[in-house]
């Protein structure tokens, strides 16, 4: 069985530096916002390029905290509207709901299942930002983003989540945007060993507001200046974070290699391989293909024992959770969320592994 994504493999490696971390932070005993949070803080900024970036208790609570930061800035009121793909995940429109803002979605594009550029709207004086999932580990449109962003007078959100190290020329995911939250859930391309996130930003006002907004809105010991929020990133999560940042790139080139070989060996016209243009702006966080028949498909993966994930097999605004969106249709976002299956493609993987699941989708016919 070559299972979707083991984790105690994908940690293995680590054992050492990890069990190195946890005594030294135990002996260290500052466990909430300590020195390894604040080290790792500037060891990811360095990486994104950004100039600061803080840690959160996770990825959703990030981006929260970006909307609310841009709250207390002036910059965003209750009700305002946020542009979004259409087949985001429920947690990225979560967070723009739980934050009082109004998610608008937009139809995606299937080379890249990200936002179609054709079909942004002229916004409305409500709409008054718009949010990137860099979808897979691929990175969005961020050049025309930006400048449909500025032309608008929008925010742009990085919700960078699945992206950490995705690259365009010498820039990095959450480095594009005003601001970009992260996720270091364990399953993440730089996964914690619990749950975790982090907000990058070079707004230095943006970062001010967020750090506070963190820690239950404190602004110095005895003062609390704002209806703050409790979501702090662990001292412990922090000390393995960075002992795993040192590993990404390599791990990163590693998933490349293995997409690689996938789109160069996998020749069956029942399968959809996803675009890349080789370059360093995919991850591959998930390598997804599309397939008609999917619960045939995914009975021969099961008989066939490879491990498989659907992300995502209901999009967002068909959710029970959101009914007051129940009503709308988008085509291309529902045809993807009918076909697409991911498929194993991690560090985990040898090459024995990655030519016997390239064997199995060559023999599948539906």
């Amino acid at each position: 069985m070559i299972p979707f994504l083991d984790l105690k493999k994908l940690n293995a490696p680590y054992e050492e530096a990890l069990t190195a971390a946890f005594k030294e932070t135990l002996h260290q005993g500052d466990y909430i916002l300590g020195e390894a949070v604040t080290r790792f803080e500037h060891e990811f900024a360095d990486f994104c390029g950004a100039n600061y970036c803080l840690g959160t208790g996770n990825g959703f609570d990030a981006l929260q905290l970006i909307f609310e930061g841009y709250k207390q800035l002036g910059k965003l009121q209750e009700g305002n509207g946020i542009l979004l793909a259409a087949n985001s995940y429920i947690a990225t429109v979560l967070a723009v709901m739980h934050a009082g803002l109004k998610p608008v979605f937009v139809e995606i594009e299937t080379s890249t299942f990200n936002i179609d550029l054709e079909q942004l709207p002229e916004p409305d004086s409500s709409i008054k930002a718009i949010l990137i999932t860099h979808l897979y580990g691929q990175l969005g449109p961020v050049t025309a983003v930006a400048a449909y962003a500025q032309k608008h007078n929008l925010l742009f959100i990085e919700d960078a989540a699945q992206a950490h190290g995705a690259t365009l020329d010498t820039k990095k995911a959450g480095s594009f945007g005003d601001a970009a939250a992260f996720s270091f859930y364990p399953t993440k391309n730089l996964g914690a060993l619990g749950d975790g996130g982090a907000v990058t930003s070079n707004d230095e006002a943006l970062m001010t507001v967020i750090k506070s907004l963190r820690n239950y809105g404190r602004t110095s010991f005895a003062e609390n200046s704002y209806a703050g929020f409790n979501s702090r990133l662990d001292t412990l999560q922090a000390a393995f974070l960075s002992e795993k940042l040192k590993n990404l790139n390599a791990d990163n080139l590693q998933r490349r290699a293995i997409a690689t070989r996938y789109l160069a060996e996998i020749k069956n016209p029942k399968i959809t391989l996803p675009f890349w243009d080789t370059s360093a702006q995919h991850v591959f966080h998930l390598f997804v293909v599309l397939v008609e028949n999917r619960e045939h498909f995914l009975d021969y993966l099961k008989y066939s024992e490879i491990g498989f994930g659907v992300h995502y097999a209901i999009p967002p605004y068909q959710q029970k959770a959101l009914k007051a969106h129940n009503h709308l249709k988008f085509p291309l976002t529902e045809k993807v969320a009918q076909t697409c299956v991911s498929i194993p493609s991690n560090p985990t993987l040898d090459a024995e592994a990655v030519t016997q699941i390239i064997s199995v989708l060559n023999r599948y016919n539906a």
